[in-house]
């Protein structure tokens, strides 16, 4: 069983990928760690603390970064996740269970430097937690098992971005602490664009997990109503792009998705801002800033047929 503390800002996708992260026999989720990106700090933590109610996590909740390491903090993404970062859906805010008192950071260091080599570390928002680990203890580097984050782009099957032509939300909403934990020498495992917009749950596969998952299902089905709608609007899709649960299910199934090794860099300033660029040939240039990190893996692409069975079936199999 993979012991995962889960490093969120939820966020219509990543309560879907605590709950599908619940369901899995395969994982043992520690902790929620939140941050600010698809909603600010005190909202996702508050949604953090709701799923934790509504769905008796045993997971602590752990309150993290408020904004990026250098650039200012950017507005919410009320326009993807609705006002509550949950799809607008009614939240009972009666008897929330109440938050550790330890920050995320001090949080994840405590708990890696406890159980060395045994906690895998699940990013799917901006890494200014992560990074901010690394800052304070750089021995955590040899101390977790891997990485797995959810964000960036390296143009596989024409992706490329998703706020500019070149960056990927994740990543540009935090890009200084991004390329920190990507050049960090901890092994890492990037699922982008390349894969998460390969995956999508239509409409239709929505409606048959509500049918399937008493337990999930029809909570995933009301959250991802505001969702759809936006990818219907900008990208014309019948149901949803499904990106922070890939993290999940590169955890649980990595034999699903193809990788590519090479270091990475982020670019920081200007019209690039937040690009994710890897390296892949072993040449060393005359100005090669990859050349002394280390080789990170990349999902390149994904079995969708098999991704979407294994999740219908992780969720109808699941209970309290």
């Amino acid at each position: 069983m993979e012991k995962i503390i889960f490093d969120t800002d939820p966020g219509i996708d990543d309560a879907m990928a605590i709950l599908f992260a619940q369901a899995s026999a395969d994982i043992d989720l520690l902790a929620i760690t939140t941050g600010f990106g698809n909603a600010n700090i005190d909202t996702a933590t508050r949604n953090a603390l709701y799923l934790k109610n509504r769905f008796n996590l045993s997971a602590d909740v752990a309150r993290g970064a408020k904004e990026p390491l250098v650039i200012p903090v950017d507005e919410p993404a009320d326009f993807v996740h609705g006002d509550n970062g949950l799809g607008n859906v009614d939240i009972d805010e009666t008897d929330l269970p109440s938050e550790v008192s330890l920050a995320a950071h001090d949080y994840i260091i405590e708990k890696v430097k406890a159980s060395p080599g045994e906690i895998t570390l699940v990013a799917v928002g901006r890494m200014t937690n992560l990074a901010l680990a690394l800052r304070k203890c750089p021995e955590i580097i040899n101390l977790v098992k891997r990485v797995v984050i959810m964000g960036g782009a390296f143009g596989y099957h024409g992706n490329t971005g998703n706020v500019t032509p070149y960056a990927e939300a994740n990543i540009i909403g935090d890009p200084h602490a991004a390329d920190e934990v990507l050049t960090a020498d901890w092994p890492v495992t990037v699922v982008g664009l390349d894969v998460t917009k390969k995956v999508i749950m239509s409409n239709d596969y929505l409606a048959r997990l509500a049918e399937c998952s008493p337990t999930y299902g029809p909570f995933i089905y009301d959250i991802t109503r505001f969702y759809a709608n936006f990818h219907q609007q900008t990208d014309q899709v019948d149901g949803i792009y499904v990106h922070d649960s890939s993290a999940i299910m590169q955890v649980i199934a990595p034999e699903l998705f193809e990788t590519v090794e090479g270091p990475i860099r982020v670019i920081t300033e200007g019209p690039a801002i937040g690009h994710t660029m890897q390296k892949t040939v072993a040449k060393r240039f005359p100005i090669d800033e990859w050349a002394d990190c280390p080789a990170q893996s990349v999902c390149s692409d994904v079995d969708v047929d098999a991704y979407l069975a294994k999740y219908k079936d992780i969720l109808s199999q699941a209970g309290f």
